[in-house]
């Protein structure tokens, strides 16, 4: 076994595979969503324990996504 290849016995790359990141992105939005209203609907047991935390961790998620949703979309296009 070699550790190193000649650049003259390499095979080429293979051709990259073309993919729709934005399915991707819209899938995380969309999880990040569930998780939003998971906690809005046991809110009160969710201040009661400290954990604001979590509210604040969901919002910054679903920010996030939608710029990574408006960078991938210029990307493409």
């Amino acid at each position: 076994m070699r550790w190193y290849i000649k650049d003259s016995e390499r095979r080429p790359d293979p051709a990259p595979v073309p993919t729709d990141d934005r399915k991707v992105i819209l899938v995380g939005i969309v999880l990040w969503l569930v998780a939003l209203a998971v906690l809005l609907v046991v809110l009160s047991a969710v201040l009661e324990a400290g954990r604001v935390g979590w509210l604040w961790t969901t919002l910054v998620g679903i920010g996030l996504g939608l710029v990574l949703l408006v960078f991938a979309h210029r990307k493409q296009g």
